[in-house]
């Protein structure tokens, strides 16, 4: 494998670019591709069977183009099937989990919440996450439905957002946490709003830059950093309206990109 191959990541849809910019941000110079399934978007709504599929699907697609590692960008695929895919495929497979260890050692009250999908909360390794590092704090699970619909919309600013996560929102401040973990990376695009409506007194938490860090460890240890960096713009292939997917990329990610069509696969 060359160290000039791409790095490909993959999402249910778009929320996978709060995870691509942190890698971007520490390896500026490497290629990356990258597949939002949003046709088949929220994944936490659906079955294990029905999230491993697509989340083959996804990662044979980048496979096929080269990529030298994969980047599991979603918390509801990582829980249903990183597994499967680390037994498929030879090449380092990183993938994303709820920040529950370094929320409870941020927490001074011992009271965290944790937003995710639905699909995330009730998955094994999630309750194993809680059983490993969240033994000694109080942790608040608030499943979120509709929440990435509303964000593939792709208006942070709607009316219709803003009340559904605060209805998210307002059980976990009722409890007093003074940690919120960002359990899907879709949340992390609305960072901002979600901080405006919790107070900066609660700190949140995401595993973006963790991830980053992460395969930024796997390549070196595998001699597979790019030490010629790269001007190639993100590749990019998208399952739903690419009409709808472009306007959403030139808001979200400020570099060069190309965005073709991924066929919705059955």
């Amino acid at each position: 494998m060359s160290s000039a191959a791409p790095i490909g990541v993959f999402d249910s849809g778009l929320g996978g670019l709060s995870v691509l910019r942190e890698i971007h941000a520490l390896m500026p110079g490497e290629s990356l591709c990258y597949v939002a399934d949003s046709h088949y978007a929220p994944y936490g709504e659906k079955s294990v069977a029905q999230i491993c599929q697509r989340s083959v699907v996804c990662a044979d697609w980048l496979v096929e183009q080269g990529v030298k590692a994969l980047v599991v960008a979603c918390n509801t695929a990582t829980a249903a099937a990183v597994n499967q895919l680390r037994v498929r495929y030879a090449l380092p497979v990183i993938a994303m989990e709820p920040a529950v260890k370094p929320a409870g050692k941020v927490t001074r009250a011992g009271r965290v919440g944790v937003l995710a999908t639905a699909g995330t909360l009730s998955s094994e390794k999630y309750e194993s996450l809680l059983r490993q590092h969240a033994y000694h704090v109080t942790v608040i699970s608030q499943p979120c439905s509709g929440l990435v619909e509303e964000i593939e919309k792709g208006d942070f600013e709607s009316v219709a957002l803003r009340d559904l996560l605060s209805s998210y929102l307002e059980p976990l401040l009722r409890a007093q946490v003074d940690t919120l973990i960002l359990g899907c990376t879709h949340y992390s695009l609305i960072h901002r709003l979600i901080v405006e409506l919790v107070g900066e007194a609660v700190a949140v938490l995401d595993g973006g830059a963790a991830v980053a860090r992460q395969l930024k460890q796997q390549l070196i240890s595998r001699q597979l950093l790019n030490p010629h960096p790269s001007i190639r713009p993100l590749q990019c292939w998208s399952s739903g309206d690419l009409k709808k997917q472009q306007l959403l990329l030139q808001q979200l990610w400020s570099h060069p990109f190309e965005l073709n069509y991924l066929p919705p696969k059955p």
